[in-house]
């Protein structure tokens, strides 16, 4: 009986010769194939001297491009030592490359990316230049140290309340000056509420020294003398970890010190929020084809859920989590002023779909606005808040006229018809 043919997906091959990459923590599976060279699978250690070896064995090969799968951190030193080799890497978002389920072997899932690779079917990631990997690992890290600092805040109120000084319940800022003052002289000894009251001469505070004084009027024990004097050291060494990252930042985002003064000028945006959006999306935005791939790359752009013809609510697709973040904040930022663009479109967007979607929504505009200053060199300029308004009316002046003229059938209004 004739041995039956196996039957094999075949797709048109664009790629001359690739190599798709299963990378793990400990090993990297390697499969090559091409035009003029035998399909061939091996497997190489994540170690600096083995990935040297990869990179090798590829240019021997002739390989021009090279893919992998987006795996948590261990695709970036295979990134670095590929790199200069010349290779076009992509590196690919695992769910756009999912294997026939019960198939799943590590060389099996190398050969697949290769087969992809080679057909042009892969939509590699934005991985940007070395020195911008850098920064962001700057900025990060810096995000990171701030909410440390913040969690310190929080945990020093809580050591407070536990000793029944009502401290957040009379000071807004508990980071403030007058506040700090209070609770210099708490650690020093001082229980007298009244003398502790005197100390909080600011016009601005909300509340009279009587209701300070019965705040602060509490039981502050020994042990919490050393819990806020080890919380309030840890604040300090963030903060100075915190001043070391600025200036660093700082020194290497000199060059783009015009595009950071320019950016500024968008309502919510601030100095620092400006440097995290450079660090993560660069200042090439040709990386991006319109403004709505950026947006989708942030995770600002509702993902697609439609069937049997009607679109349905869907969520915002997964994207880049600290760009999102970013533009979240400086959207929230951007609500809070007054006589502008974004306060008033937000407004009306939050009393029809929500504050949370709302929120969402004028980050993804603001972002718009952010790429084409930075690509088209253009000035932000400020709509106004009667925008929308203007922009109704001329709607409906139009609407109007065109009713006229199909009422009348003339060409424009007050014209007869022949």
């Amino acid at each position: 009986m004739a041995k039956q043919q196996k039957n094999e997906v075949s797709f048109e091959e664009v790629v001359a010769r690739g190599c798709g990459l299963d990378v793990h923590k400990k090993e990297i599976v390697a499969t090559v194939s091409g035009t003029d060279i035998k399909k061939e699978t091996r497997t190489f250690q994540s170690t600096t001297r083995s990935l040297t070896q990869l990179k090798e064995w590829l240019l021997e090969l002739g390989v021009t491009h090279v893919a992998m799968e987006s795996t948590g951190v261990y695709w970036k030193p295979v990134m670095n030592i590929l790199e200069p080799g010349g290779f076009t890497i992509m590196v690919v978002n695992a769910r756009h490359i999912k294997y026939v389920p019960g198939h799943k072997t590590d060389k099996k899932d190398s050969a697949w990316i290769c087969k992809l690779l080679r057909a042009g079917l892969l939509k590699g990631s934005f991985i940007p230049r070395r020195d911008q990997r850098d920064l962001r690992d700057l900025t990060r890290y810096r995000r990171k140290l701030v909410q440390q600092r913040a969690a310190e805040h929080n945990r020093m109120i809580r050591i407070f309340e536990d000793a029944n000084l009502k401290l957040s319940s009379v000071f807004s800022n508990i980071r403030g000056k007058t506040c700090t003052a209070v609770i210099d002289e708490v650690i020093k000894g001082e229980t007298d509420p009244q003398k502790l009251a005197e100390l909080c001469t600011n016009p601005r505070l909300k509340h009279s020294q009587e209701e300070i004084a019965e705040a602060v009027e509490g039981h502050f024990t020994e042990h919490h003398k050393f819990m806020i004097r080890a919380i309030r050291k840890s604040i300090k060494n963030i903060e100075d970890e915190i001043e070391v990252l600025d200036k660093e930042t700082d020194r290497r985002m000199k060059p783009l010190q015009g595009r950071i003064e320019q950016l500024c000028e968008v309502p919510g945006m601030q100095n620092s929020s400006v440097k995290e959006l450079l660090a993560e999306i660069g200042v090439d935005m040709e990386v991006f084809p319109t403004e709505e791939h950026l947006t989708s790359w942030a995770g600002l752009a509702p993902g697609n859920n439609e069937s049997a013809g009607k679109k349905k609510s869907s969520h915002t697709n997964h994207g880049n989590k600290a760009t999102k973040a970013i533009m979240t904040e400086c959207a929230w930022c951007a609500t809070r002023t007054k006589g502008t663009y974004f306060s008033e479109r937000y407004k009306r967007l939050a009393a029809r779909r929500g504050k949370k979607r709302a929120l969402v929504a004028i980050a993804a505009e603001m972002l718009k606005v952010i790429y084409h200053m930075l690509k088209d060199g253009t000035v932000y300029q400020e709509l106004g808040p009667d925008y929308m308004d203007d922009k109704r009316k001329q709607a409906q002046i139009k609407y109007y006229q065109d009713q006229i003229k199909k009422l009348t059938g003339e060409d424009s209004p007050g014209k007869e018809s022949a």
